[in-house]
């Protein structure tokens, strides 16, 4: 079957070319592959795409739609125990929410396994691969020194006994691990991955997507490759891990005689105070330490897209990230600064109350309801103004009253005036405090001539707050996320120890305006001088909002973890 999606993101304007780019301008300028461009993206479907992963979908189909190519959608499901069919259809979402088309169907690694087989029988008859008894361990311990010299003492068996062991090994007559399949290269190579490195391995286990036909599963190295090839992609990008398989990459398509696609590495992408291991993730799941794989503080698409994030904003951090081959760590603000910059021109301003405290305005008419112009979004006129109600009980922030302030605290305090956002000048009074001495209440007078926030005589108030009338204010619980971990490293055996113990803050009773009511799941906002929020797709009902804060307004962390260094 195959999916269908039009291709929504437009590379910027011509910019210096990367690496990559230039490898393929060259290839084109040469006529290699008759200046055709074929890429792919071929996760294992072994658990959901994260942060990282975007990078490469962004690179793979970046290219292709820049030079008039193609990108196929690969899922290289070589392991049975691992991959689940729930993995591949939340991949197959998750770069359909990027922007992106792949050609043709969705393709397997699996679907190949028959021709992979053959290729197989094809090494063994030409004395370049052997059937080895040894254990994975001792496979390992042979090839793990410094050396790696010591050949298996299977390796000299003759082609007739290796095809016939095979053989009997794809007919299912040896138990797991009893044998494997290893090609013949070199056993004392300065690299690793050619010292007669495995090929199929014995697993009696159906396969998710080819069912029970299988019990001898090909290694990556083994079929990464070849499907590569099958596929006839021209340019097979990968991450630096793989810079030293590609000598094998290249080993495998040479004695084969078949299409050699060109292998070429890039640096993955990785960022500060996110951990992106599947092994340290599935952990966090396990564990109960993240509510699932799209908990909004988990690194993966789905959970920055339940956190808020839209795909323009990824897209644009693996833009200014860039191609190359520096492994280095990237911090954390870029991909806040990106999902800021996208929400700074689309997303609705609206008011919205966190920690409320009333406020009473005791000269304003009693029973009396004024309608005041908000804008929508002062980065689009198109956007408009809608109207808030305004009322003689407020909601206001905790924070943003002090009872003894310092001088340079320009919000509410006893005699102090401020702006109220759309509204009025008010002068506080006073305040109500219960016996514990916090504020219940805070009162204060107002100016009728200041509506709209600026005074006819011309006078200057330095702060402005925001603010809900209590009788038609929304109630909504708001979740605060942060880091999940604290430092900007986080790794190790110790790994738990670094976790962020106020990565989530749940505050319940917050106060929002009623242009909210009617707010659907995804649903994006900017909550004046607050930050930036949506709807959360998975708690939210209607009547009973719940709000997921997508990033700050500013890079309040930072901030906060200057201060500690400071103290």
């Amino acid at each position: 079957m195959k999916d269908s999606l039009t291709m929504t993101a437009n590379p910027e304007p011509a910019a210096p070319l990367n690496f990559i780019e230039q490898i393929i301008e060259e290839d084109n300028r040469t006529g290699k592959h008759n200046g055709r461009v074929q890429t792919r993206f071929p996760p294992e479907p072994n658990g959901y795409l994260h942060v990282g992963h975007a990078k490469s979908i962004c690179l793979n189909f970046g290219l292709a739609l820049k030079y008039g190519g193609a990108c196929n959608l690969r899922m290289d499901d070589t392991n049975p125990v691992k991959e689940e069919s729930e993995y591949i259809e939340a991949i197959k979402e998750d770069v359909r929410w990027l922007g992106f088309h792949w050609t043709g169907p969705v393709y397997h690694a699996s679907e190949y396994f028959d021709q992979l087989y053959e290729w197989a029988e094809l090494l063994i008859t030409k004395g370049k691969a052997f059937v080895c008894d040894l254990t994975a361990e001792e496979v390992s311990k042979m090839r793990g020194g410094p050396r790696g010299d010591k050949p298996s003492p299977f390796r000299d068996r003759s082609v007739e006994e290796n095809l016939d062991l095979f053989r009997r090994m794809k007919a299912g007559e040896f138990p797991n691990g009893a044998r494997t399949l290893r090609a013949k290269i070199d056993p004392a190579s300065p690299n690793l991955n050619l010292r007669d490195p495995v090929m199929y391995r014995i697993l009696h286990e159906p396969h998710p997507h080819v069912g029970g036909k299988w019990c001898i599963y090909p290694t990556y190295d083994w079929a990464h490759g070849q499907s590569d090839s099958i596929e006839k992609i021209t340019h097979s990008i990968c991450t630096l891990e793989f810079e030293n398989h590609r000598p094998l990459y290249d080993w495998y398509v040479k004695e084969l005689g078949i299409f050699a696609p060109q292998q070429i590495e890039f640096a993955k992408l990785k960022l500060s105070y996110i951990l992106l291991s599947k092994r340290n993730l599935l952990t966090l799941v396990n564990e109960g330490i993240v509510s699932g794989w799209d908990d909004p503080r988990m690194p993966t698409i789905r959970g920055l897209r339940r956190r808020g994030y839209t795909p323009e904003a990824l897209r644009a951090l693996c833009e200014r990230v860039g191609v190359s081959k520096y492994e280095g760590t990237i911090d954390i603000s870029w991909l806040e600064e990106s999902i800021r910059d996208d929400l700074n021109k689309r997303a609705k301003r609206v008011l919205g109350v966190l920690r409320p405290v009333k406020l009473i305005i005791d000269n304003y008419p009693e029973g009396q309801v004024e309608y005041l112009d908000a804008i929508n979004n002062p980065e689009d006129a198109s956007a408009g103004t809608r109207q808030v109600p305004f009322s003689r009980e407020l909601f206001v922030e905790q924070d943003d009253f002090m009872q003894s302030p310092p001088k340079d605290f320009y919000r509410l305090a006893p005699g102090r005036e401020v702006r109220l956002r759309y509204g009025y000048f008010v002068t506080c009074t006073g305040a109500k405090l219960d016996e514990a001495g916090r504020v219940v209440e805070i009162h204060a007078t107002y100016d009728p001539a200041t509506r709209g926030g600026n005074a006819p005589d011309g006078r200057k108030v330095k702060g402005t707050i925001h603010w809900v009338s209590a009788a038609h204010a929304l109630d909504a619980e708001v979740r605060l996320y942060d880091h999940l971990w604290k430092v900007p490293d986080p790794g190790g055996d110790d790994w738990r120890d670094q976790l962020n113990p106020t990565s989530l803050v749940t505050l319940t009773g917050c106060k929002l305006e009623p242009s909210v009511a009617n707010a659907t799941a995804g649903d994006r906002f900017q909550f004046e001088r607050q930050g930036y929020f949506c709807v959360d797709g998975k708690d939210s009902r209607p009547g009973a909002l719940v709000f997921n804060r997508t990033v700050g307004l500013r890079d309040t962390w930072a901030r906060t973890q200057q201060q500690a260094k400071k103290k």
